[in-house]
């Protein structure tokens, strides 16, 4: 991987976010919604699989929805290795507003709408999840993931709050704070950690051209 240094003695994840996804979903919130990569994000996959070829990866792990599972499947296949479901690592469950339009969960409502602008870490959606929520199941399977290879590097292809939670855990960031860390679709980021001292050795960083 390009964008990192030697890895050394450290533990290394690789956090990359699914590749783009169908048009359909675009201005739609969706985070259990299982939205589909869209041609485009395919040829994204094949290119982020190249540019993570050369460093071996011990394991590949991914979230089940089908956008981070057919962005994993290449990256494992280039490694010769078959990526892992993880069910902790879904993006968050939006409950009664997944699949809506931003502007009609504004209209329909509009007091949850307001607190999802003005504080998102304190949500929790109905019939969903909360920031707190996310955090709890996602930081013990990372937990499990480092301790399982203890000195290797593995890939873990998720979601954008997923990862935003991995990094401002890194990073001792505040809650709402997490959410100024952008996370593009294909965004690569990396965390060593040393003497379980953990390092963010990159953020959202794009390693190809884009196809």
């Amino acid at each position: 991987m390009r964008a990192l240094p030697d890895q050394g003695d450290a533990t290394r994840v690789v956090l990359v976010r699914h590749a783009e996804t169908e048009e359909s979903a675009r201005g739609h919130c969706y985070g259990r919604l299982d939205v589909r990569l869209s041609r485009q994000g395919l040829r994204q996959a094949q290119a982020l699989a190249a540019a993570l070829a050369g460093p071996p990866l011990a394991a590949v792990y991914t979230s089940p929805l089908s956008r981070t599972l057919d962005t994993a499947r290449p990256i494992a296949a280039t490694q010769g290795l078959e990526p892992a479901v993880i069910e902790a690592l879904a993006e968050l469950d939006f409950g009664e507003v997944e699949g809506l339009r931003y502007d009609e969960i504004e209209s329909q409502r509009p007091e949850l709408f307001r607190a999802w602008m003005d504080a998102p870490a304190s949500v929790r959606f109905p019939g969903g999840e909360s920031l707190a929520d996310l955090r709890s199941r996602v930081l013990p399977a990372l937990e499990q993931i480092r301790a399982r290879h203890e000195r290797e590097a593995v890939a873990i292809v998720a979601h954008g709050g997923v990862i935003r939670v991995v990094l401002a855990d890194a990073l001792g960031l505040e809650d709402d704070a997490l959410f100024r860390l952008d996370q593009a679709e294909g965004g690569v980021s990396g965390v060593d950690w040393l003497d379980g001292v953990p390092l963010v050795r990159v953020a959202n960083a794009t390693l190809y051209s884009p196809p």
